[in-house]
């Protein structure tokens, strides 16, 4: 540490502008920015030596919270069929109960757990508007600030995102019974956002979400569009996760749905499609065009069944992407890098299919970390992001000693980190220039945990 506040770090190696840099000096002001990054320099006297090679923190660019208490609980069929469907009414049950208390402690354990996995900024999916009795009336703020407390007590970075959501489906004129607490018209929504924004919290920003194109009528769409005129903030939507999805979209709007959405609306950044599992070459040419970018979910993709993108497509393109970890089945960043990859080699048959042979040695992990590191400050709207001078104070330093990591050579470790580790592999995450993990968990995990199985056990009783 150095005097005035300042922040003075010293790396063996961390990853800058796309590889690695050897005896690297970071030094945060007290504000959490950094304001010298310089590679090829000696320890300097009492600078904090961090104990193993260093990446940027990533943007967690889909959550929703309060699945985190769902994970690990619908992995049994209770029927002939099972499916994307049968889960999200299983999952109701758990999104109508959830109080906003226990929505602080699930969440706060949920941010905990993403910090230990490598994400120091998570952009929640937010739709739990109302009480969890379904009455609309009730603090409108309270199941936001129960979020924002739960990012202020793990330092984890949140950019919040209230979702439009006024009916069950195309065909639906509004909600069913189980969904009532997500109802938000495009006016609620921009109250949530501009309520966020008003609270002026360190760390955490505010966007707008459209749950999907099934449940925003197009009517309501154009209305928060024309609210948001101008407002830099990211504007994130489900689209083609499901065939039937698509199926109905084509039946109701006579279109694909990123088809749809790219012909009736003036794309641009500010655009985040989520999953966007099943699109055709034209609509990806479409969304790169616009410079929307792209939010893939792969482990929570698998443990639906929606299916795989076209990743080489998306790669090709150049359009924006990033990672998000949806419904918290999985929770760390290397754990969705791994699965990004290997769903694709799985189906193709072959090895290595997100590699450029001609960049980077044409190493796979290092093409996929570089293109979700960009991509996922987009979709949080963060103009500045990773290891460099202006940005947060951001990293993640791995364990040299983990499985996977011991022994490998220095120009080999984000390979291993993705692709070679049977165990956690992250031994600090620094955010704003604050240690928020060591030694792979957070510093404050022993009081999260209690709130967390408490409000487990009221949300399941004598099932836990």
């Amino acid at each position: 540490m150095t005097g005035g506040g300042d922040t003075m770090l010293w790396a063996p190696q961390a990853w800058i502008d796309g590889q690695w840099a050897h005896a690297v000096r970071l030094q945060a002001d007290r504000s959490g920015q950094w304001t010298a990054i310089e590679a090829g320099t000696p320890a300097p006297a009492g600078a904090t030596l961090l104990p193993g090679p260093v990446l940027p923190g990533l943007v967690d660019a889909h959550s929703h919270a309060f699945q985190r208490a769902f994970a690990g609980m619908a992995e049994r069929r209770e029927g002939e069929h099972d499916d994307f469907w049968s889960w999200r009414d299983r999952m109701y049950g758990v999104a109508g109960r959830i109080t906003p208390g226990q929505l602080r402690a699930v969440a706060t354990q949920l941010y905990a757990e993403l910090l230990a996995g490598g994400f120091t900024q998570v952009c929640e999916f937010h739709y739990l508007h109302h009480e969890h009795t379904g009455s609309l009336r009730g603090d409108p703020m309270a199941m936001c600030q129960a979020l924002m407390q739960a990012a202020a007590d793990t330092g984890i970075g949140l950019t919040l995102l209230p979702v439009l959501y006024e009916r069950a489906g195309f065909d639906s004129p509004g909600l069913r019974p189980e969904q009532q607490r997500f109802q938000a018209d495009a006016a609620a929504v921009l109250a949530l956002r501009d309520g966020v924004r008003a609270l002026g919290q360190t760390r955490v920003s505010a966007g707008v979400a459209i749950h999907s194109l099934r449940a925003a009528p197009v009517a309501s769409l154009r209305d928060l569009l024309a609210g948001l005129g101008s407002d830099p903030g990211p504007i994130h939507i489900h689209i083609a996760e499901q065939a039937a999805e698509v199926q109905a979209c084509e039946q109701h709007l006579q279109a694909r749905p990123i088809e749809w959405l790219a012909r009736e609306f003036a794309l641009d950044a500010r655009w985040q499609l989520v999953h966007a599992t099943h699109a055709k070459p034209g609509e990806i040419e479409a969304v790169a065009a616009s410079g929307a970018g792209v939010v893939l979910c792969p482990s929570t993709e698998a443990n639906l069944g929606d299916g795989l993108c076209d990743l080489p497509r998306w790669l090709a393109a150049g359009t924006p992407l990033s990672l998000g970890t949806d419904s918290h089945v999985g929770r760390g960043a290397a754990e969705e890098l791994r699965w990004l990859e290997y769903g694709q080699r799985l189906i193709r048959r072959e090895r290595n299919v997100a590699a450029d042979p001609s960049r980077a040695g044409g190493a796979t992990a290092a093409r996929l970390f570089e293109r979700v590191l960009a991509g996922g400050a987009a979709a949080a709207g963060l103009p500045r992001w990773g290891l460099r001078t202006g940005a947060r104070a951001d990293l993640v330093v791995l364990d040299p000693e983990a499985p996977g990591l011991l022994g490998m050579p220095a120009t080999h470790a984000l390979d291993a980190w993705v692709f070679a580790g049977n165990s956690p592999a992250v031994s600090e995450v620094w955010v704003a220039g604050q240690r928020r993990v060591a030694r792979g968990v957070h510093v404050q995990q022993a009081a999260f945990a209690a709130p967390y199985v408490a409000a487990m056990a009221s949300l399941y009783g004598p099932q836990m």
